[in-house]
C-alpha cells in the first residue's frame, strides 16, 4: 500500500513531489532535469491535448511539424528574441561519435558542424523561415498552424511537470494581413486557454496582459492566464503573443495585398504546456492524493468488486459488469478492476491517491439488497445507491463534481485575493497570507524591479477586467489608473 503523503501545511513542495511519484504521473529520469511521463500522468495529457486540439481545428487552424534544430544564425535575425532564449539554449557542435580505444566513445573532432544548430527552446524563427516561401499574396493568408512538439530549455532548478529542461507543448504560429486580425486572434487564444482551463481543468483563470518585462522575447503584447495555486502562489497557465511584424521583418515575409501592395505580414504566437499537469495537481489534489476533474480524468469510475472465493466473485462480477456496460453506453469512462493481488481496501487507497472521481464498490450483500456503494472523491463521502439507478446518478455526479471542484477552486482564489493601497500593507499580506494581490504600480520597469527584488513577487498581469480608478503606486506615490495583479510564482 502507498505511504501516506506529507500534509500540504507541512511542506508543500514534497507533498507534490510525493503525489507526482505516488499517483503514477511521472518520474525522474536518467537525464538531469528531465522526466519520464508514466501512463497514467500522460493518458491525462492525452486529455488534455484532445481537447486542446478540438479547440483549435474548430477556429481554422491546422497542425504542422518543424524541426527540432535550428541553425544558430537564425536567432541572430531577431535581436529581443536571441537575447531572451540566449542563457536557456542547448547547442549541437557535433555529428559523430567514435571509439576512445578504452571501451567507450568520445566525440568525434573531426566531426565538427559548420554551423551549430540550436536545440528549439521555441520556433518562431524555423517556423518563419518557412512562412517566407509560403506566403506571397493575400490569398495565402491568414495562415493559421499549430504544433505538438518537445522543446528545450536549460534549467538549473527543475520540478517535475512545473519546470524540467525538456517539456511537451502546443505551439500555434500565425500570420495575417493586418494588424487588427492579428490582435483578433492573440485574444482569441487565450479565450480559448481560460475556456479549456474553466471548463476543463476546473481551474479559475485571470486573463490578462504582461507588464513589458515579462512579455515574451520579441512579443509587442503578451496576453496570459493566470492561476492561483493552493500555497499561494500563482502559476502562468498559458500565454498568447501579438508579435507585430518583428518576425516578418527578420525574416523577410511579405505578401502582396488586394490593392497590389507589397507589406509585412502581423504575426501572432501562443502556447501551453506539460506545466498544466503541475496546475491541475495543485489546483484540486488534497492530503490524500490527486482529485481530478471528470473532465480530464483518464477513469471517471471504478468499480471494485468485495468477495471471498470465486462463487462470490462470479456473482459480484456479473453485477459489475452490467453497470460497466450500461456506463459505458452513457459515455462514461470506467474500470472494473478485478484484480486478485490486491484487496479491496488497497484498491480504494491507490484510486484515493490517483483522483478518480467516482468509486463504486460491489459484494454479494449489495447483489442481495440491489445496491452499490458510492464514494466521491472530491468530497470524500460514501452512500448507498440503487442499482438500478446508478447510472443515472454517476452521469448527473460528473457534472456535480466538475462544478464543486471548480466552485472550491473559485472561492479559495476570491479568499485569497486583497486589495491593498500601501507598500507596508502589500509587504505584509505577503508575509502573512500570500496569494494574488490588487495594487496600483505607476507602469515603470524600474518600480516593478524594485518590489521584484525587495519582496520576491512580480507582476503576474495587468487584469483584462481591472475598472479604471485614480489611484496612487504603491512604491513611488506616482499616479496610476488602475490596479494590477501581484503575486509570488512558479
Amino acid at each position: 500500500m502507498a505511504k501516506k503523503l506529507t500534509k500540504r501545511s507541512e511542506d508543500y513542495s514534497k507533498w507534490y513531489n510525493e503525489l507526482v511519484i505516488g499517483a503514477d504521473l511521472a518520474e525522474n529520469s536518467g537525464v538531469r532535469g528531465c522526466m519520464v511521463i508514466k501512463p497514467y500522468g500522460f493518458s491525462i495529457w492525452e486529455k488534455m491535448q484532445a481537447e486542446l486540439d478540438r479547440m483549435f481545428k474548430e477556429t481554422g487552424h491546422q497542425n504542422a511539424y518543424f524541426p527540432l534544430f535550428i541553425p544558430k544564425s537564425y536567432f541572430s535575425k531577431e535581436a529581443s528574441h536571441v537575447d531572451g532564449f540566449a542563457k536557456e539554449c542547448a547547442v549541437v557542435t557535433h555529428y559523430r561519435l567514435k571509439d576512445d580505444g578504452k571501451g567507450g566513445v568520445m566525440v568525434d573532432p573531426d566531426a565538427k558542424l559548420e554551423e551549430e544548430l540550436i536545440v528549439r527552446p521555441t520556433s518562431e524563427t524555423i517556423i518563419w523561415d518557412t512562412y517566407r516561401k509560403w506566403i506571397q499574396s493575400y490569398r495565402d493568408l491568414p495562415l493559421l498552424i499549430n504544433q505538438w512538439a518537445n522543446v528545450v530549455r536549460w534549467e538549473m532548478r527543475t520540478r517535475l511537470f512545473l519546470r524540467t529542461t525538456e517539456f511537451l507543448w502546443q505551439e500555434g504560429h500565425t500570420a495575417h494581413a493586418t494588424k487588427e486580425e492579428a490582435v483578433a486572434e492573440t485574444e482569441q487564444m487565450v479565450n480559448i486557454y481560460a475556456e479549456f482551463a474553466e471548463n476543463f481543468m476546473a481551474m479559475p483563470v485571470i486573463k490578462g496582459l504582461k507588464s513589458e518585462s515579462e512579455r515574451f522575447a520579441g512579443a509587442l503584447e503578451t496576453y496570459c492566464i493566470e492561476a492561483l495555486m493552493q500555497d499561494g502562489k500563482a502559476l502562468q497557465a498559458g500565454t498568447s503573443h501579438f508579435l507585430g511584424q518583428n518576425f516578418a521583418k527578420a525574416f523577410d515575409v511579405k505578401f502582396t495585398s488586394k490593392e497590389g501592395k507589397q507589406d509585412y505580414v502581423w504575426a501572432t504566437s501562443w502556447g501551453v504546456s506539460t506545466r498544466l499537469m503541475g496546475a491541475l495537481i495543485m489546483t484540486h489534489s488534497d492530503d490524500n492524493g490527486l482529485v481530478l476533474p471528470p473532465n480530464l480524468a483518464p477513469d471517471q469510475v471504478v468499480i471494485v468488486p468485495i468477495y471471498r472465493g470465486d462463487e462470490q466473485l462470479e456473482l459480484v462480477s456479473k453485477v459489475a459488469n452490467e453497470v460497466m456496460s450500461e456506463l459505458k453506453a452513457k459515455g462514461i469512462r470506467v474500470k472494473f478492476d478485478n484484480r486478485d493481488t490486491h484487496k479491496p481496501g488497497w484498491k480504494f487507497n491507490e484510486y484515493e491517491l490517483k483522483g478518480v472521481p467516482v468509486r463504486l464498490a460491489i459484494g454479494p450483500r449489495d447483489v442481495e439488497n440491489g445496491t452499490i456503494e458510492l464514494a466521491r472523491r472530491d468530497t470524500l463521502t460514501k452512500e448507498t445507491v440503487s442499482r438500478n439507478e446508478v447510472a443515472d446518478i454517476v452521469v448527473d455526479l460528473m457534472d456535480e463534481i466538475q462544478k464543486n471542484l471548480y466552485k472550491k477552486a473559485a472561492n479559495y482564489r476570491e479568499e485569497n485575493t486583497t486589495e491593498v493601497e500601501t507598500y507596508e500593507e502589500f509587504k505584509n499580506v505577503l508575509e502573512t497570507k500570500g496569494g494574488f494581490i490588487l495594487a496600483h504600480w505607476d507602469g515603470t520597469i524600474e518600480t516593478e524591479e524594485r518590489i521584484k527584488n525587495e519582496t520576491k513577487a512580480t507582476i503576474r498581469c495587468i487584469p483584462l477586467d481591472a475598472k479604471v480608478e485614480e489611484g496612487t503606486c504603491i512604491l513611488t506615490g506616482k499616479p496610476s489608473n488602475k490596479k494590477v495583479l501581484f503575486a509570488k510564482a512558479y
